[in-house]
């Protein structure tokens, strides 16, 4: 599943054809992805100015003037790719492209297009007024590149709990946006076993942790995310995070930190790779 660098990824690919342009088509050619779509979902875009284009954990968010907030989730094998050249007369259709936005902005028009084999990913539309406090939102903890994420947050967000950290971490109540893949790596950069109970790692070891996982996640959006399966870019490039990993999928190889040879368990049904030597 893409996270947040990936996600972050897509959405600067996008601003610079979507951000002040004006929705002039939505084609949607299935009702339903993960869930149906929104009511007269192509109704209420069309016409409309895309005001601004932001992200919240693993969501895009496109603001658009009508007083409505554009939600969009990868899901699992989701891809949005642009498309500046294409126009009416000229249709561009893959298979499992399932929504296609054409827009006209400050670069002129493109071809924005939602593509999803799996279809684990959705869209939805929100007031944007209330959009905190949807469901998506309401319960979801701070965003790890954000003010209100600190070291004292995150001990805070920890006290009293009794599951592995690994777990902890990826649980979006906590911080929001943190998948499998960076969890692992910030644990490793910060010498944390993904097996020691989250509540003991408020106070000195998350003092580490904060920042570590904020190191991790910028150093993953400036190399574009990583590229393990299905992601790639809105210009279909590639994330190159991947050739930087520590530990993650890197099952049998040595550590770049002790040498040691990194290990792999299950925890909640999810892959963690860790150094037990390194890592405590």
């Amino acid at each position: 599943m893409p996270e947040l660098p990936e996600v972050e990824t897509v959405r600067r690919g996008l601003a610079p054809v979507m951000e002040g342009a004006t929705i002039v088509d939505v084609d949607q050619r299935r009702p339903d992805l993960r869930f149906a779509f929104p009511q007269k979902f192509t109704q209420r875009l069309k016409g409309w100015r895309v005001a601004s284009l932001d992200r919240r954990a693993k969501y895009l968010l496109a603001h658009i003037t009508s007083g409505e907030t554009l939600i969009i989730h990868l899901g699992m094998s989701g891809r949005v790719t642009v498309d500046p050249k294409a126009t009416d007369d000229q249709p561009q259709s893959k298979t499992h492209d399932h929504v296609v936005f054409d827009v006209d902005g400050p670069q002129g028009r493109a071809r924005v297009t939602y593509n999803d084999p799996r279809r684990f990913g959705f869209m939805d539309l929100v007031a944007t007024d209330e959009l905190e406090n949807c469901s998506h939102f309401a319960k979801m903890g701070p965003e790890p590149l954000g003010n209100q994420f600190s070291s004292e947050a995150l001990s805070e967000a920890l006290r009293g709990k009794n599951t592995p950290i690994k777990q902890a971490l990826l649980d979006q109540r906590v911080v929001a946006g943190l998948g499998n893949i960076y969890v692992c790596e910030a644990l490793h950069r910060a010498g944390i076993s993904p097996k020691r109970q989250a509540k003991s790692v408020i106070g000195k070891r998350a003092e580490r942790l904060a920042p570590v996982i904020r190191d991790v996640l910028g150093e993953a959006i400036e190399a574009g995310g990583s590229s393990l399966k299905d992601f790639a870019a809105t210009d279909g490039e590639l994330g190159y995070f991947q050739h930087r990993f520590g530990v993650y999928d890197r099952e049998g190889q040595s550590c770049g930190i002790c040498q040691a040879t990194i290990k792999k368990l299950v925890q909640s049904g999810r892959s963690t790779f860790y150094c037990g030597t390194c890592q405590r």
